[in-house]
């Protein structure tokens, strides 16, 4: 037992040494000592047991840089965290005590603008998140042995048995896809397509299945990746897109009509062909998928846009303003850690297996350069499909520093 387990009522008054994976170039992944202060009275010192490498991750990694935020100083990446609670603030005593196992929500909002008071923290401007290099100084990432954390966005993983702690580190992608079907408001019976069968488009489809659609198609190119969706239970349906590129834009709308029809000729639950769709779910950010997004989604319906991809884009806008079929944006999200809690929680048969989601582990933070190497792979060397990777700290096998 250490010595913050004896004591749990007192915070540590020294600093510590912990270590970070650091990202100093792209592809340069380097194993440095930092020093860690003791958490303010409104902080918990989270040791840090699992991280989920995200794609934006993966941009930095590659690139240096996501999109057209370009890193400024080293940076530790990783936001898709649960870990153990080890030292605890003097004005949170009262909720919170060693050894509570958490999952970091890493956003970190202002609280006083119009957005953070009208609950959409989500886009606040001032928003301060771990890992991206959009503020500077940049909100460091998980990716270290353990980091002081504002108790208010620590979520309590009050998990089953039979549930590990590492289910903790889906919640930050899971919380996309809750937040996504809130902003969608379906209808009980309602017919869904989600493009792209990605981590996040999976936990899209799993959510809205769960939430009563009562068809869920996924569409993807890659055959694998829609039978699994389909086998795991996240999705009713599968349609495997083909890869086809037109020679100008009318090729291009000509395409994503017909991948449209296509995904409309998938059966309902009555057996007869959905046609158009309720609500369609973009989790990839490629141009075909929206125009075909687009074109799938019946009058009066909605496009949900989730995935970050190609930023200027053409459309077929007109076909969406003529049929009243909404465009909605879904940044991250809100208020949605405490569902995800219950939804990892739950064991029913009709649930997906989140489980499965995670395909690769990597123990310790000295192999953060492999795991990025596995996450920016479709597939691993004996074909098995790769689909979340998670960082094991293996912290909790060390003694305390």
């Amino acid at each position: 037992m250490t010595t913050d387990e004896k004591t749990p009522d007192l915070a540590p008054t020294k600093n510590r040494k912990i270590r970070a994976s650091v990202l100093h170039a792209a592809r340069d992944v380097r194993l440095e000592s930092r020093s860690l202060f003791p958490p303010s009275a409104t902080d918990l010192q989270i040791r840090i047991a699992y991280t989920g490498l995200c794609g934006s991750d993966l941009h930095y990694y590659n690139l240096f840089r996501n999109g057209d935020i370009l890193v400024q100083e080293p940076l530790s990446l990783g936001h898709e965290s649960s870990g153990v609670v080890v030292a605890v603030g003097s004005d949170v005593q009262d909720k919170w005590t060693v050894g509570d196992k958490v999952a970091l929500e890493v956003g970190l909002p202002c609280r006083v603008c119009e957005r953070c008071k009208e609950g959409r923290y989500n886009i606040c401007k001032d928003m301060k998140f771990r890992s991206s290099a959009r503020g500077f100084p940049h909100a460091q990432g998980t990716l270290q042995d353990v980091i002081n954390h504002p108790a208010e966005w620590c979520h309590k993983c009050r998990l089953p048995d039979d549930v590990p702690l590492e289910m903790g580190a889906l919640l930050e992608p899971l919380s996309v896809a809750i937040h996504a079907s809130k902003r969608a408001q379906l209808a009980a019976g309602a017919t869904v397509l989600v493009f792209g069968a990605g981590a996040v488009g999976l936990l899209v489809a799993g959510v809205a299945k769960i939430s009563g659609a009562e068809t869920v198609v996924i569409a993807d190119i890659d055959k694998g990746r829609v039978r699994f969706a389909v086998q795991n239970r996240f999705a009713h349906k599968a349609v495997v897109v083909p890869t086809r590129k037109g020679t100008s834009i009318d090729d291009e709308l000509a395409i994503a009509k017909d991948t449209a029809a296509e995904a409309g000729k998938v059966g309902s639950s009555n057996g007869q062909p959905v046609g158009e769709f309720d609500a369609v779910f973009e989790c990839t950010g490629v141009p075909s998928c929206l125009q075909a997004a687009i074109y799938a989604t019946r009058p009066g319906g909605k496009v949900m846009l989730i995935g970050m991809g190609t930023p200027v884009q053409t459309l077929p806008i007109s076909v969406a303003a003529l049929r009243e079929v909404d465009l909605i944006g879904v940044f991250r999200y809100a208020n949605a850690y405490p569902v995800g809690v219950q939804v990892v929680s739950n064991r029913s048969p009709e649930y997906p297996d989140f489980s499965k989601l995670i395909t690769h582990r990597f123990t310790g933070l000295e192999s953060v350069p492999a795991a990025f190497e596995m996450a920016g792979r479709t597939k691993d060397e004996q074909g098995t499909l790769v689909i979340k990777v998670v960082v094991e700290n293996g912290e909790e096998k060390r003694p305390m520093l």
